[in-house]
């Protein structure tokens, strides 16, 4: 028997890849991570997968008709093997053919997905380095983790980058806060992926810090689990989308206290005088009292008036989930998050102030010097075309019409090519019955994937593809320590291709193979990408090693800055002469320029307005429950869902629901029942865990099941697996970001009795 490992890197983690005979046989954790995780040992059922895609496939009726067959029959229809030439060939005609009819705004390039770790067969980048270099396309922007804040938080802070994990580093949040308010919570199951991959675990031993130091710890979330049972956190069981009610109560009870700190809100903030004419009531006549946030959130007045006691004068930590701004109105509690932890006065203080995403990704709040990660250049987009990461439906379903954003009206382009290649949009998408209903409008839909998701199954033109361990590549992500080398482990699997081989393939037939390869392979590519960074590192006094050294190693470590970052520190120490990129060059609590949009659905400060969906809404006396959906703990986004391993985490054959025993009892649903989940855009079917840690009326799901309407068959109007996005409101957040909103979402559930039982 010959045992052979090799280095490797995956989304939730290093590891060294382990053969037996060129099997993958195991995956063992990088010796740096004290908490790795456990998703690494689903790998291999991964790779050899009954749901792997084999060879090149094309839609039957597309292969007679092209452009002209009947797109209705995306997903019911069969598939005719081709060779990889001819599958190339087709890809590159359609290509032609688009481009010189249509021109670059009838081609969508917007692939959206975390695809691979490696960042040279980066799929996302690659494919829209291979359309931009072709004469451009329709490109997204934004992304569905954090798309409504990265549009909006420039207006009132003047950047987006603290999303990306540059906020307060944990050890100055552990050595210095004495109270940690989360909203949304600290999940530990989140911080197993981050984006680009990582060396370590960081959430796990922080908050066991902050355990060990009895740091006061606040949960507001309608799920006590969003905090470790270890941390000993307050729960605060709030109303879904109500936080910023909470928050404008909280501002209300600081300043009837006078805690409020003048001082700063006078030297780096603007707008506070407007901010609080409206908390008072003044502006509106509705005082914010924790009695009015009461009504609204569910949470005691009490229990309010309480919490902003215990804020008051104490070094505070404010931090805001992802998930928090994926609603409608989303905007608003990462508005008033700041606006709170200003009157504080905590912004730039070690270990205090206000942060996005602790807890939401691993890495967010590593310490580590400030370099970027290796990262293959997509080139700028000639056409100069692109739409709001959510508003693919809009975009396929109503081309020429106009839509709002930041500030400006656009319109949407008129799309006949649509090209995804690594990720799986009937997971990240809102509302899936009306995505299918968008995605028969384009005349050709082409897919590059590893396996056969429900992307594939509704393509004209199936690529297979390797994964990370069936080729090399670097990978490493910019809030990590550590670059690692990708080894190649095992042989590709079927007639699977590198997504680099593919796209340089089809540039050669397009003539611009050059342009797209800039003369280089697949390891000439890694060796540039390596150098670069370490000419980045090299800058910052780091020592790198030669590639050679890398490569053998199978990693390179960036060391520990040599002090905690601190955001914002450098304005509170001098906001003159470290202006934030705003207007004023301060913290905006009322922005002029958003108050000069004149937007039907946002004020110049922090407002509460209800939701579209929510439990005080008139919807709920149909659909009284509010259904939450969450990252999964067993996979990443809808990665990995067709494994046994995953599969076996099911109830009663569906995506698990968790349901308050209250809830259940009032509907006769017992622990482990089959239940329809519906509203009046979808239907699914699930299976019912009790849980006694939800707030009564909520009801949660992880999303990543992988959507089934009866593919190739009996095509159902309901979804057989439990996805949620079957129910969830396509509607942007706002109208100046158009953000994603899957968190206002009402249903109802009874037992599974009036589906056919097939």
């Amino acid at each position: 028997m010959t045992i052979k490992k090799v280095p490797h890197l995956a989304h939730w983690g290093a590891f060294t890849a382990v053969t037996e005979n060129g099997r993958l046989t195991g995956c063992e954790p990088f010796f740096a991570d004290s908490n790795p995780s456990p998703m690494l040992q689903t790998i291999p059922q991964l790779i050899y997968s009954d749901k792997r895609i084999q060879q090149p496939m094309v839609r039957r009726s597309w292969l007679k008709a092209r452009e002209n067959s009947d797109r209705t029959l995306r997903g019911r229809e069969d598939f005719i093997a081709v060779g990889w030439e001819t599958a190339l060939d087709l890809v590159a005609e359609e290509n032609q053919r688009v481009r010189e009819r249509y021109g670059a705004s009838g081609i969508f390039t917007g692939s959206y997905g975390w695809s691979s770790a490696g960042r040279v067969n980066h799929a996302r980048t690659l494919v829209r380095r291979f359309y931009f270099n072709g004469g451009g396309g329709v490109d997204q922007i934004g992304n569905y983790s954090w798309g409504s804040a990265q549009f909006f938080l420039p207006y009132v802070i003047g950047t987006y980058m603290p999303l990306t994990g540059r906020v307060t580093d944990w050890p100055s949040v552990i050595e210095h806060a004495e109270v940690v308010l989360a909203f949304g919570g600290l999940a530990l199951k989140n911080a197993q992926v981050a984006s680009g991959g990582a060396g370590e675990h960081t959430l796990k031993p922080a908050l066991e810090q902050l355990a060990r130091k009895g740091t006061r710890v606040i949960n507001v979330s309608p799920l006590r689990d969003d905090c470790p049972a270890f941390l000993n956190a307050d729960w605060i069981a709030i109303r879904p989308n109500t936080d910023v009610a909470l928050m404008l109560a909280l501002g209300y009870e600081i300043e009837r206290l006078g805690a409020a700190d003048r001082d700063f809100l006078n030297s780096h903030c603007v707008g506070y005088p407007q901010l609080r004419e409206y908390l008072l009531g003044q502006s509106d006549g509705i005082a914010k009292t924790p009695q009015w946030a009461s009504a609204i959130t569910g949470v005691p007045a009490e229990r309010i008036a309480g919490l902003a006691r215990q804020l008051a004068g104490k070094r505070s930590f404010i931090t805001c989930s992802y998930a928090v701004q994926r609603a409608h109105r989303g905007e608003q509690p990462y508005w008033m998050m700041i606006a709170l932890s200003a009157m504080l006065g905590q912004p730039g203080l070690p270990g205090a102030g206000f942060s996005f995403g602790h807890g939401s990704m691993n890495s967010v709040g590593n310490p580590r010097i400030d370099t970027p990660a290796p990262q293959l250049p997509t080139g700028p987009n000639p056409a100069g075309l692109a739409i709001p990461v959510a508003r693919i439906c809009d975009m396929l379903l109503q081309p020429g019409e106009s839509y709002a954003f930041q500030g400006a009206t656009h319109r949407y382009p008129d799309i006949h090519l649509m090209h995804w290649a690594g990720g799986n949009p009937f997971h990240h998408h809102q509302q899936l019955n009306r995505l299918v209903e968008g995605w028969q409008r384009p005349d050709t839909v082409i897919v590059q994937d590893i396996v056969w998701t429900a992307a594939t199954k509704m393509a004209d033109i199936v690529l297979p593809v390797t994964t990370t361990l069936e080729r090399n590549d670097i990978g490493g992500s910019s809030r990590d320590r550590y670059v690692f080398a990708m080894h190649q482990a095992v042989a590709p699997q079927h007639q699977a291709r590198n997504d680099f081989d593919i796209f340089a393939d089809l540039a050669e037939r397009l003539g611009y193979r050059e342009r797209f390869t800039e003369n280089r392979n697949e390891m000439q590519w890694i060796a540039h990408l390596y150098q670069q960074c370490g000419e980045a590192q090299q800058r910052k006094g780091v020592q790198w090693p030669s590639f050679e050294q890398f490569w053998q190693r199978g990693y390179a470590e960036v060391p520990a800055s040599e002090r905690d970052y601190v955001f914002m520190s450098d304005f509170r120490a001098d906001a003159q002469a470290s202006p934030l990129k705003t207007p004023s060059g301060k913290i905006e609590l009322f922005c002029q320029a958003i108050a000069d949009f004149q937007l039907d659905d946002m004020a110049g400060h922090p407002e509460w307005r209800a939701p579209q969906e929510w439990l005080g809404s008139e919807q709920a006396d149909r659909f009284p429950l509010h259904l939450i959906s969450v990252q999964p703990a067993d996979r990443l986004h809808s990665q990995l869902d067709a494994t046994p391993n995953v599969q076996a985490n099911k109830t009663a054959g569906h995506e698990t629901l968790w349901m308050h025993p209250q809830d259940a009892t009032a509907r006769g649903i017992s622990d482990g029942d089959e239940v329809e989940v519906f509203n009046a855009r979808g239907m699914m079917l699930a299976g019912v865990q009790l849980n006694p840690g939800l707030a009564p009326g909520v009801v949660v799901i992880s999303t990543g099941a992988w959507f089934d309407p009866g593919f190739g068959g009996a095509w159902q109007p309901w979804d057989r697996a439990g996805n949620p996005n079957v129910l969830t409101l396509d509607i942007g957040t706002s109208l100046l970001t158009q953000g994603p909103n899957a968190m206002s979402c009402l249903v109802e559930i009874c037992q599974r009795k009036t589906l056919q039982k097939s």
